[in-house]
């Protein structure tokens, strides 16, 4: 029997579907970029960058003209003040953020508590919740060097599982391990995919990187790219054609 998620899922169009990094230094970038490409696109995603130079006015200003908010700040510290910061995003009215997995399923547990208190308390949208895997500038080496028995595969879906008993939507990880994530997690666990790279693109410090086609037929739910497109000499056709490309991978 399909689940509700699953029809929404199948109905989400690829341009929702797509999230643009706004990895910019300044908020007139932010003024450029967002009337063009939010009709053209889901989300925007905003990182430490760009909130350490605006902070929440980042987010208003995107709302404001138009665009939905990931908020991408990998919150990681003891479970109170992630629960507190988490707390925060969700009255920001971001549509999504993230902590690191690696925090602990204390620290997602009790964030997921927090945040649905707040909810109801003050009627508020739930955003997705999502808990950071293994970043896609790291390999297998880099785990290893760090202590990580195992491939990078394991350690991804070990995380996976905790961020699911915890209770959070889904979680941060590369296209390559999407299919032992679903094995593990089932159909209706959310996978947001950053590294992903039109296949004549440069992979910059990215390692673990797929085709905007190639992470659609692989199963994931959202694709995260920037460069690729804001720092195209036209960022509207560029996304176009990444969203011509996911269309692909779904057939």
């Amino acid at each position: 029997m399909t689940s509700k998620l699953e029809l929404v899922r199948s109905r989400r169009s690829m341009r929702e579907r797509l999230i643009v990094a706004l990895d910019v230094d300044n908020l007139r970038q932010v003024e450029e970029l967002v009337p063009l490409l939010a009709p053209e696109v889901g989300m925007f995603k905003i990182g430490k960058q760009l909130f350490t130079h605006a902070g929440p006015q980042a987010v208003r200003l995107i709302q404001e003209l138009g665009g939905e908010v990931f908020l991408d700040l990998k919150f990681h510290d003891i479970p109170n003040t992630v629960a507190k910061a988490a707390i925060e995003a969700t009255r920001l009215g971001v549509k999504m953020f993230n902590v690191h997995a690696s925090g602990s399923t204390e620290m997602m547990q009790t964030t997921v508590k927090e945040v649905r208190r707040v909810c109801r308390q003050e009627k508020l949208r739930k955003p997705l919740m999502l808990g950071v895997t293994v970043l896609t500038s790291l390999d297998k080496s880099d785990l290893k060097r760090l202590g990580v028995k195992g491939g990078v595969a394991d350690h991804v879906v070990r995380l996976a599982l905790l961020t699911q008993e915890a209770g959070m939507d889904g979680v941060v990880a590369s296209p390559h391990e999407v299919a032992d994530i679903r094995a593990a997690c089932g159909r209706r666990f959310v996978i947001v995919t950053p590294g992903i790279r039109p296949a004549k693109g440069k992979h910059h410090d990215q390692r673990r990187v797929m085709t905007p086609g190639g992470a659609v037929r692989e199963g994931v739910d959202f694709i995260v790219i920037g460069r690729p497109i804001i720092q195209a000499n036209d960022p509207v056709a560029a996304a176009r054609e990444i969203i011509l490309d996911m269309k692909t991978g779904a057939l």
